[in-house]
C-alpha cells in the first residue's frame, strides 16, 4: 500500500498561516488572564498529564473541534457563544494553526493561535500548572 501524497504538511501549515492570525508567545502570555480571552488547549489528555496545563485554559481535544464549535452539533459547547477572543494552542503550533483555520471556516469569530504552542509558552516563562507526580 502506498500514499499518493499531493500536499505535504508544511504546505498545509503555510497555507493555514496565510489565512489566520498568529500570536507570538510574548503577546499570548500578556493576554493570559484577560477577561475577554479564552485559551483553548487542543492537546491530547496524555500531553496534559505529561507536560501540564495553561492555568484557566479550556480543554478541547483537536478531534472534537468541528463538533464542539458548530452550533448545530449535538456536542456543541456554549463557551463558543461568548463574545471573547479564542486563542488556540497545541504542543508546537501545528495542530492549532490548522484548527484555527477550520474554526474560522465554521464561522467562529475572533480566533487565533499561538506560534510554537505550549512548548514555546513554557519556554517563554508562561504560567504552567504542572501535573501531580504519583
Amino acid at each position: 500500500m502506498s500514499i499518493d501524497a499531493r500536499i505535504g504538511f508544511e504546505a498545509l501549515l503555510a497555507e493555514a498561516e496565510r489565512e489566520i492570525e498568529t500570536l507570538d508567545v510574548g503577546t499570548a502570555i500578556r493576554l493570559h488572564g484577560s477577561d475577554n480571552v479564552v485559551f483553548v488547549d487542543l492537546r491530547d489528555v496524555r500531553e496534559l498529564g505529561r507536560e501540564g496545563r495553561v492555568p484557566g485554559a479550556f480543554h478541547m481535544p483537536r478531534g472534537m473541534l468541528e463538533f464542539w464549535v458548530h452550533p448545530d452539533s449535538p456536542y456543541f459547547k456554549k463557551i463558543f457563544l461568548e463574545e471573547k477572543r479564542f486563542i488556540l494552542f497545541c504542543n508546537r503550533g501545528w495542530r492549532s494553526a490548522l484548527a484555527t483555520r477550520e474554526a474560522q471556516r465554521i464561522g467562529l469569530q475572533r480566533v487565533c493561535h499561538v506560534a510554537g504552542g505550549f512548548s514555546a509558552w513554557a519556554d517563554g516563562g508562561g504560567p504552567v500548572e504542572r501535573p501531580e507526580r504519583k
